[in-house]
């Protein structure tokens, strides 16, 4: 069995979620190489869209997501990927998941706490 990339010009998502807890924490995109480097390395590394290469999550920041198992859907065109996060957030907005607003009565609104400053992990 093979994933699909052929469906949505070369890549498929992936769904990434906390294994502890259930939390989903983000969403990425992997094309083929991304997929074979996570296999190989067992940390995520998604297809950056905006950059158009690859990207290991944490690469900058240190908070690596360390695969620990990854399911399909039937039509093998997208992933959960179970992690355990290194560091204390995914989010580059500095939250534990990028997933921190909820819409409520008509608005966005910020649920979480911040859990690091990305000025100082990022710089600017």
């Amino acid at each position: 069995m093979e994933l699909d990339f052929a469906k949505q010009d070369g890549l498929i998502a992936a769904v990434i979620q906390d294994a502890a807890s259930g939390r989903v924490l983000m969403l990425g995109f992997m094309n083929e190489e991304a997929w074979k480097k996570t296999l190989e390395t067992g940390c995520a590394v998604f297809y950056s869209r905006t950059r158009k290469k690859l990207w290991l999550k944490g690469e900058t920041s240190g908070h690596k997501l360390i695969v620990k198992e990854i399911t399909t859907d039937c039509d093998q065109d997208s992933l959960v990927i179970k992690v355990e996060a290194v560091g204390p957030g995914v989010c580059h907005n500095g939250y534990e998941s990028c997933f921190y607003r909820r819409w409520e009565d008509g608005a966005w609104v910020v649920t979480d706490k911040p859990t690091y400053d990305p000025g100082q992990v990022y710089g600017g």
